[in-house]
């Protein structure tokens, strides 16, 4: 284990925002965790836990410990007649884990293909996309426990997941996962709740397929990180319940959405930023895509400034038409590497 000062994060975040580090390290194994927390003690700093960057806004200045997690494997812990369960490392590439279970005959991740990031951050915010989300099929996830300074691993129904929600927000300082373990199925269970995914697939239903159209309709509608630097959806879909629905649908009876656990509905958050019009609007070096306003978009060298006024500006102008508070998905690191609130 090598740490390094005075690093550049850019590459590291698929924002692209401009971040140094005071200091830096790559996590190759569980065991580099210890040594890299024993540092940070050592040293009074911080530590903050970096996965595949595709889910954070960094400050230009970080005075902390930047623990890089880059875990590989995939490995067969047991399987039966009907399901196949897998240890992934924490650093292995999320797109590349879901086609290598496709290409395994392992069902249930397909319509999580071509999200950014890496396995570990998964769990965290319970990732999900076309009426899958990742926590229906995780078993348990293995952590190091910074509180009990050991290692755990925390069954699924421990993890307490709910829409991009788990006990690793709760506690983001807690645990640093080192990889995770997925239960899937050996015969293709097609979820096809959307209606363009449903359209798209057509007669042809089977996971390949349903994992291609996949693919192909979130390459039609979110711009390629490495063109046009994103977070992928920046804003929560909000969830709503059934009396305040009810009186938004009187002004807005086209509103689009999906029924919720008890009685709850969410709403399109895309669809509230393009009603306020700021589908393909920009504010100084920062917009919203004009293929969809749901992705904020980093169009030139923009800081964390920059951002921030384009979210909080969106936010603002949602609340003022809707009287709905959008609420941001990625997480907002301050110069000190602890993990701040957002305003707006």
């Amino acid at each position: 284990m090598q740490v390094q000062e005075q690093v550049s994060l850019k590459h590291l975040n698929t924002l692209n925002l401009n971040a140094i580090a005071s200091h830096y390290v790559q996590i190759n194994q569980p065991n580099d965790v210890i040594a890299a927390l024993d540092f940070a003690e050592q040293h009074q700093l911080n530590v903050l836990v970096l996965s595949g960057g595709s889910n954070v806004l960094l400050p230009q200045q970080i005075q902390a410990l930047i623990v890089h997690l880059n875990i590989q494997g995939i490995d067969v812990v047991t399987q039966d007649a009907d399901t196949v369960t897998v240890k992934v490392g924490a650093g292995q590439v999320w797109h590349d884990f879901v086609l290598y279970s496709t290409q395994q005959q392992w069902f249930g991740l397909q319509n999580l293909a071509l999200i950014p990031g890496l396995v570990g951050a998964s769990p965290v915010q319970n990732i999900g996309a076309y009426g899958v989300e990742a926590g229906e099929f995780i078993d348990s996830v293995q952590v190091y426990d910074r509180k009990l300074k050991q290692f755990d691993s925390i069954p699924a129904q421990a993890c307490h997941f709910a829409y991009r929600h788990s006990i690793f927000k709760d506690d983001p300082d807690r645990y640093i996962i080192v990889s995770v373990t997925f239960k899937l199925l050996k015969k293709a269970d097609l979820r096809l709740n959307y209606g363009d995914l449903k359209q798209a697939v057509g007669d042809e239903l089977n996971a390949e397929n349903l994992q291609n159209q996949v693919i192909l309709i979130r390459q039609s509608k979110l711009p390629d990180p490495k063109e046009f630097p994103n977070v992928g959806s920046f804003f929560k879909n909000p969830i709503l319940s059934q009396a305040e629905f009810d009186k938004i649908t009187q002004q807005f009876p086209n509103i689009p959405h999906y029924p919720q656990p008890n009685s709850n509905v969410k709403v399109a958050a895309g669809w509230l930023i393009d009603q306020t019009g700021w589908k393909g609007k920009q504010l100084g070096p920062v917009g919203m895509f004009h293929k969809q306003a749901l992705v904020l978009v980093n169009y030139a060298d923009a800081a964390l400034t920059d951002v921030k006024n384009t979210y909080q500006a969106v936010q603002s102008d949602v609340k003022q038409k809707f009287s709905i508070q959008l609420e941001p998905e990625p997480v907002l690191y301050s110069e000190h590497g602890l993990i701040q609130a957002h305003s707006g």
